[in-house]
């Protein structure tokens, strides 16, 4: 048995024939991905209407631009990978065409406004949610690949962990954090679950959140939960096992009695490579690193890429069936 869970039947895989699925919508996701690069998907008639800030009723100065004027201004500098100067001046470009009277956000106000921007997460009213959490590292701005190879590098790159939390049904990334390189994935699984609106059904994770702080944070916070996340290969059961399973307990019970195989499938483990696939549209779409250079910038950089690729699988998702 491998030691890691997700690595079943390795010494054959080669021999495995890759599944052959058959999109059974294409002309609809056909059209959702073309409505990806319209400029009018993003600068919405909401965004125009609430372009300027509402009056303010505290002290401080008054504020031109509202927040959603600075989230579709963010958001267009995410979808199409510009640098701050390049999204001042596309945004100018699109209220011309459009012959809107709208100030322009210059690039400053672009980037001290994003230091303290909120970004809406998705809602969901559809009843409890199933959780699938997973993390992977993102690269801060430094020496690209070339240069290190060509001239080596005495300073060892530096990067950031992004952790998010992903709706199963709808695709859509509910919860998302940034942290350093150091921290680990089982410490994050709070702060995730704090972010979720609502009742969540199942938390599932792969074996690094194998840990008794996992399984306490989600019983916290959703009591009925189910926690499906793989045991290690040196797991044993607990004393009260007999008496009082816990959830981890009826897992190793399950993958002891039918294999671990036959559990990936029963509990509905085999979710979470719909995490793994977020991940990797995350990096394909967004990219794999963070042009902002201070944390704070970092975190909102992360949540308005969120937002826009919530907003992609909003235009349309492919529906598939197996054929072999």
């Amino acid at each position: 048995m491998p030691t890691l869970p997700f690595k079943l039947n390795q010494d054959r895989r080669r021999h495995i024939p890759k599944q052959k699925r058959k999109v059974t919508n294409s002309a609809a996701y056909d059209a959702a991905l073309r409505q990806r690069g319209s400029l009018t998907v993003w600068f919405t008639d909401e965004a125009v209407a609430a372009w300027v800030a509402e009056p303010r009723t505290t002290q401080g100065g008054q504020r031109w631009y509202s927040p959603l004027a600075i989230l579709t201004a963010l958001t267009l500098r995410a979808v199409f990978h510009l640098a701050l100067r390049q999204t001042e001046g596309l945004i100018g470009s699109i209220i011309g065409l459009l012959g809107l009277d709208l100030a322009v956000p210059d690039h400053s106000t672009l980037s001290r406004r994003a230091e303290t921007l909120e970004v809406p997460r998705p809602r969901r009213d559809a009843g409890p949610l199933h959780l699938l959490v997973d993390s992977t590292g993102l690269k801060l701005c430094g020496a690209g690949e070339w240069l290190i190879e060509k001239h080596g590098t005495k300073v060892r790159r530096a990067w950031r962990k992004l952790h998010i939390g992903l709706d199963a049904d709808t695709g859509q990334i509910v919860a998302a954090t940034l942290t350093n390189k150091e921290r680990d994935d089982g410490a994050e699984v709070g702060p995730l679950l704090d972010q979720v609106a609502g009742p969540v059904a199942s938390f599932t994770a792969d074996g690094a959140y194998d840990q008794e702080g996992v399984a306490a944070a989600a019983a916290e916070r959703h009591p009925e939960a189910a926690v499906i996340v793989p045991p290690r290969s040196t797991a044993v059961l607990s004393e009260t096992a007999e008496t009082e399973p816990t959830q981890r307990d009826r897992h190793l019970q399950s993958i002891a009695k039918h294999g671990r195989a036959a559990w990936q499938k029963t509990s509905g483990y085999t979710k979470r490579a719909r995490a793994e696939a977020a991940i990797g549209r995350f990096k394909q779409v967004i990219g794999d690193r963070l042009r902002s250079r201070t944390d704070r910038h970092r975190a909102t950089e992360v949540d308005v890429a969120v937002h826009a690729l919530n907003r992609m699988l909003e235009l349309g998702r492919p529906i598939s069936i197996r054929i072999a």
